[in-house]
């Protein structure tokens, strides 16, 4: 089974680099599939890679699942 999880991007270094946040777990990412990305944009990541940029409102409610269920913090 594969999961892509919302992510928030608190960073963005030189070339594709990227820091993202998961429930206060930082990890730094690539942004090479995806173009135009600020710091406080939220993208799907998957295996280290960002995927595509998400709807804030959607990551956020994606989130707040994911909370529910017990998998994630938010």
């Amino acid at each position: 089974m594969c999961l892509a999880v919302p992510v928030k991007v608190v960073e963005v270094g030189s070339g594709d680099a990227a820091v993202v946040d998961l429930g206060g777990i930082r990890k730094e990412i690539s942004l090479a599939l995806v173009d135009d990305v600020k710091v406080g944009d939220y993208v799907i990541l998957h295996v280290g890679y960002a995927l595509t940029k998400l709807d804030p409102a959607e990551a956020e409610r994606t989130l707040a699942l994911f909370a529910q269920a017990g998998v994630a913090a938010q």
